[in-house]
């Protein structure tokens, strides 16, 4: 099908192609559930690549990872924000002139400069279709609400009765570090509508992942319901995002029966205070780890970033070994969905051993009960439990800066009697047990993994 494209006011305008609309599915109330039981696993665009990422690159990630990373569980790859700009910039955001893609119904469309085969109003199906093939999923990311190009422009909403993307709209609680969307009123006839016809698009395209901005920090709920409903109606398993920054506790009972994943805090960087600050936050989260609604500790920042990012030069991360062995570890035994921020094809030997361990991957799939000990003292401890075959596992970390510590749990606290083998499993080292503890003396900043089973 050709497709006539025309520039207004800097807006790359198109004219999308006619789908039929097939009898779809509509999924029950909670039945999104079924969609993540173990926390979904991908790469992310944002930590490398900004606002900026492309096409090539999207497709060199999901080589590499259908290649060193499908087979232990990794499957989504994720294109982050402002994907339908096509002059945005490394650093920040071009918020001066940007040139937005958005058909005529007010729903971005990828920017073809960057994304060549979304060409003649294709969007983002050759692209999904392409990482399809390989076995895996495709996601992407938005901001809430509707675009503000929309509303100036009058642009109808797509099934809702003339009513016009101005009339659903309120400059209050706009995003206040990008200026792309206004807030969507979700009592005005019209809203719910808007949201249906961006998932509709979303489900033609192929998505199986979407990550949400701005809806945590205040919590909206309003707009969150929205959002779900619109996906229960789309006829495709679209697995939830929400983000970021610290989803309110008061908000855990409605974001649990809202979305697959919510953040737990803003971006995770390559520095120390960003994961001690985590591991902070997340004490009062640990009660709401639970098969299909998991929270979420952000990225990994790890490997090579900012090859285009927001924050610093292109480097490898910052993080020493200890530091990374800390991060990946607390993410893993929290449960927190995982998705890698750096450049995948850029990886060395030691970034891959971090996303392959089996035995870790093993403790992140099917462990239950995660629980945190203790917090004190620059000392932490967590555990959990695998019902399948009867084991435990045990983190210790020591998050002070300058003292070594010697980290002791007593075997009655993590339910185990008598006699025990004990594994480091990032080092696959055994352990003797010879006292009712298990035990670890750590340099700062790094941390221990255990797995122990009584003998029988």
């Amino acid at each position: 099908m050709k497709i006539k494209s025309i520039i207004i006011f800097g807006i790359g305008i198109f004219l999308t192609p006619f789908f039929s609309n097939a009898q779809k599915a509509v999924f029950k109330d909670g039945e999104f559930k079924q969609w993540a039981q173990t926390p979904p696993m991908g790469w992310n665009s944002w930590d490398c690549y900004g606002p900026t990422v492309e096409e090539h690159e999207v497709k060199a990630n999901a080589d590499y990872m259908a290649k060193n990373l499908k087979k232990f569980g990794w499957e989504f790859v994720v294109v982050d924000i402002r994907w339908f700009v096509e002059n945005d910039k490394a650093g920040g955001y071009n918020q001066k002139d940007p040139r937005y893609v958005i058909d005529q119904y007010g729903r971005y469309q990828p920017a073809v400069n960057r994304f060549p085969s979304a060409k003649d109003g294709q969007g983002f199906k050759p692209l999904a279709d392409y990482i399809h093939k390989k076995g895996l999923k495709f996601g992407i990311h938005i901001m809430r609400g509707i675009p503000k190009k929309a509303v100036e422009e009058k642009m109808p909403v797509k099934g809702a009765n003339g009513v016009t993307a101005d009339q659903i709209y309120t400059t209050a609680l706009q995003c206040e570090w990008l200026k792309d969307n206004y807030t969507i009123l979700a009592d005005k006839p019209g809203a719910q509508e808007y949201y249906d016809s961006i998932f509709e698009l979303y489900a033609q395209w192929g998505v199986d992942f979407i990550k949400i901005d701005d809806l945590s920090r205040p919590y909206h709920e309003g707009e969150i319901n929205l959002i779900r409903n619109a996906i229960d109606k789309c006829g495709r398993k679209i697995v939830l995002s929400t983000s970021p920054g610290e989803t309110p506790i008061s908000a855990a009972a409605h974001v649990k029966e809202h979305a697959n994943m919510w953040r737990m805090v803003d971006d995770v960087w390559d520095t120390w205070p960003h994961i001690t600050h985590l591991m902070d936050v997340a004490q009062q989260w640990y009660p709401h780890i639970a098969p299909g609604t998991w929270p979420d500790c952000d990225m990994i920042p790890l490997g090579r970033i900012s090859v285009r990012g927001e924050r610093g030069e292109d480097r490898m991360t910052r993080l020493t070994k200890d530091e990374q062995y800390t991060l990946i570890t607390f993410f893993n035994i929290f449960k927190s969905p995982l998705f890698f921020g750096g450049d995948l094809p850029s990886n060395d030997a030691f970034t891959l051993s971090l996303l392959t361990n089996k035995e870790v991957v093993k403790m992140h799939n099917e462990s239950t009960n995660v629980k945190q000990l203790f917090h004190k003292d620059g000392k932490i401890a967590v555990t959990s439990e695998n019902p399948k075959d009867g084991s435990v596992y045990l983190a210790l970390f020591n998050i002070s800066d300058s003292a070594e510590e010697k980290i002791s749990v007593s075997l009655s606290d993590l339910g185990i009697a008598g006699h025990v083998d004990c594994k480091n499993i990032w080092t696959g080292e055994k352990l003797n047990i010879h006292s009712k503890e298990v035990s670890a003396t750590l340099k700062p900043h790094s941390s221990v993994l255990y797995k122990l089973q009584s003998k029988k």
